[in-house]
């Protein structure tokens, strides 16, 4: 059975004082969730507080991106190291705004891959097509590139750690949205390619998150389908009341 996990991913939002004060309201909101667990990505200026924040609480913390090396000329990057002196344990990575704003591609998707992993930290690698390729029936093919790219090199426990979050980038901010049956199918696609890479007793272990604007309205229902693991929620992670229920999703 896999433990569904909730990921807040706060994106550019939060000072440090305003990211204490969501994180004191969210605590006693889920502090008796024990089968569920819940993670914050949160800016890396508010990583160091917000670990503070969450002590006392099952609240694990995250960042929203990882440098591929472990130091050197890499203006604007952040390093696993750094990372990890600050206490998080989980991080975000190949996020669609990455690849769309910032050049992140495939291959360097698999570099911060390994480099969070060789640091112990989880990280929570997306992935996703655009509205273009879903119109022109080419979901499956950009999977394929996107998984055996992200995956390149790794071993049966190496994707063991990994949490995967399928994004339909063509359902965010569109006005279209997914049904639970069309992002339970995809993600039930995505474990058949893991299937192929790794076996598929190790796929069947592998968490897969629904990454579509997960809220409370809908979060009971995708995460009644059999396949969707959890939810790596944008804008609804930004309000206590609303995390809270979905992360409660069963009621």
């Amino acid at each position: 059975m896999r433990k569904p996990i909730i990921a807040g991913n706060w994106k550019m939002n939060n000072t440090q004082a305003e990211a204490v004060e969501l994180i004191n309201a969210l605590k006693p909101l889920v502090a008796d969730v024990t089968k569920t667990d819940v993670v914050v990505c949160v800016p890396y200026t508010c990583i160091e507080k917000v670990k503070k924040a969450v002590r006392g609480s099952k609240i694990k913390v995250g960042a929203e991106n990882v440098a591929w090396a472990d130091k050197g000329a890499f203006t604007g990057e952040i390093s696993a190291n750094m990372l990890k002196e600050v206490g998080a344990e989980y991080v975000i990575i190949g996020h669609s705004e990455r690849r769309q704003y910032f050049g992140e591609t495939d291959k360097t998707v698999n570099m911060r891959t390994v480099q969070a992993l060789k640091n112990d930290l989880k990280p929570i690698v997306c992935v996703g097509e655009t509205l273009d390729e879903r119109e022109g029936g080419i979901t499956n093919k950009v999977l394929d590139t996107q998984l055996y790219g992200a995956f390149e090199g790794f071993t049966q426990d190496d994707i063991k750690k990994v949490v995967i979050a399928y994004e339909p980038v063509w359902a965010i901010g569109t006005g279209k949205t997914a049904t639970s049956e069309q992002a339970n199918d995809t993600i039930k696609y995505i474990r058949k390619v893991l299937a192929k890479m790794f076996t598929r007793p190790v796929a069947n272990k592998v968490r897969i998150q629904y990454g579509g604007s997960m809220n409370p309205k809908n979060a009971s229902e995708l995460m009644a389908m059999s396949d969707i693991d959890g939810g790596l929620i944008g804008g609804a992670s930004l309000k206590a009341e609303d995390f809270s229920k979905v992360v409660k999703f069963n009621g």
